[in-house]
């Protein structure tokens, strides 16, 4: 009896271990839907459960009362949650898909240069929608001035649709490129910097001088922003513009450099558009190499390197960090006097949420500002395949279009303002 209780213990162990073997035989040779399409099921319900009940989120906005009110009652985007791509939402994702699938609509431009008091030129892109039913009048067809980014010019994806969605609106567009981006021959040494407003001061002079009847809303997207705060902030009362829009700015240099320079970022953004300025001081070494270091400027391998180098040495401040503080414009939000929205969202990888002026915004009168929790650097991108209208474009159209509509109403905020600060 012991023998066969042996015996048949001695099977069963067997038996059971063949069913092992045989399972992981299975297993490695032949895969099965079955096992793994629960899994995938509960991770996909896991995932999309998050998504839903934590990512999308109506957007923070910050102002005085009456620009509150009046951006609630015109731009209802601003009250309305933002459904990110669910599988990008996160800042560096954004960013990064953006350049990767967004669609370049096709738009023909007429091309202008315009003299510059040192000798430089500015090469200005211009979308006269000739076709415009709405508003068939060029003198005082409404007009919209864009800004863009750090190297960018007319031809980026985001410059692009918003011209396109003021030609469909009616308006005319006008893409002021910065110098030595907009494929014109460079004149002097000088390109641009984010603090020297003196190029967009001549390019708002010029188009004023050209259509003095025609109101003009200004659009700076990051860099491009950066530079329409510090001109609206400085010129005050006097800056030719009825409004202002700035998408992803960068409001204090310090904390974006900074950010810009951990491990991850430094390799996705930082180093490429480093090598991005270096290719253009490179391909303008003619008129560079009797003013500049230009050997010692393409060893550049961040945009710090590059200012420091560069841009604060052709600009005439004592070093990087004078130019840093210089162009912030964080700090120059109560000299604004025109109504002015600021897009941004918590998780830019250019911008840090810590650094976005939200106390300061709720004193403000004149500015809003508007952050999402997701969105990135320009990239605000949503939908399943997010490769035509995102949430910065559809901010753009309703706020444009609210100014342009209804500027009597919005010249209430200027006008109480001014007669507050004039007691």
């Amino acid at each position: 009896q012991e023998e066969d209780f042996a015996l048949t213990r001695f099977a069963l162990c067997g038996t059971s271990r063949m069913l092992r073997y045989s399972q992981l035989f299975s297993d490695a040779l032949l895969p099965s839907w079955g096992r793994s399409l629960p899994l995938l099921l509960g991770f996909s319900t896991a995932y999309f459960f998050y998504y839903w009940t934590c990512v999308p989120k109506r957007p923070r906005l910050v102002t005085g009362q009456t620009f509150h009110s009046f951006l609630e009652k015109y731009c209802p985007i601003v009250t309305e949650k933002f459904y990110p791509t669910p599988w990008c939402f996160g800042g560096r994702l954004q960013t990064v898909f953006r350049v990767i699938l967004k669609s370049k609509p096709s738009v023909s431009y007429r091309n202008e240069l315009i003299k510059t008091v040192d000798g430089g030129q500015i090469s200005l892109d211009w979308l006269d929608n000739v076709q415009s039913t709405k508003y068939p009048d060029p003198a005082s067809r409404p007009t919209v001035l864009l800004l863009p980014g750090l190297t960018g010019n007319s031809q980026q994806t985001y410059i692009l649709h918003m011209v396109q969605q003021a030609s469909q609106e009616g308006y005319r567009s006008i893409v002021f490129n910065n110098r030595g981006f907009g494929g014109e021959e460079l004149l002097t040494h000088r390109t641009f910097c984010a603090s020297n407003t003196e190029d967009l001061e001549a390019v708002i002079s010029h188009i004023k001088m050209t259509y003095p009847q025609a109101p003009l809303l200004a659009v700076g997207v990051s860099l491009g922003g950066m530079v329409l705060l510090n001109y609206t902030a400085q010129k005050g009362k006097d800056s030719g513009l009825i409004a202002g829009l700035t998408c992803s700015v960068i409001w204090n240099t310090f904390e974006s450099s900074s950010s810009l320079e951990e491990p991850l970022n430094y390799r996705l953004f930082n180093q490429r558009l480093a090598s991005g300025l270096c290719q253009t001081i490179d391909r303008h070494r003619k008129v560079m190499k009797d003013k500049v270091d230009v050997d010692f400027i393409l060893k550049a391998r961040s945009i710090r390197e590059f200012d420091e180098r560069y841009t604060s040495v052709v600009f005439g401040y004592e070093n990087c960090d004078a130019y840093y503080r210089q162009a912030s414009p964080y700090y120059k939000l109560q000299e604004v006097c025109i109504p002015l929205l600021c897009l941004n969202s918590y998780d830019d990888p250019f911008s840090p949420c810590h650094s976005i002026p939200l106390d300061l915004a709720q004193k403000s009168p004149n500015v809003a500002l508007l952050v999402t929790m997701h969105g990135g650097h320009i990239g605000f991108l949503e939908g399943l395949y997010p490769r035509h209208e995102n949430y910065m474009d559809r901010v753009f159209r309703q706020f444009v279009s609210a100014v342009f509509e209804h500027h009597a109403e919005l010249s209430l905020i200027t006008t109480d303002f001014t007669s507050r600060e004039d007691e």
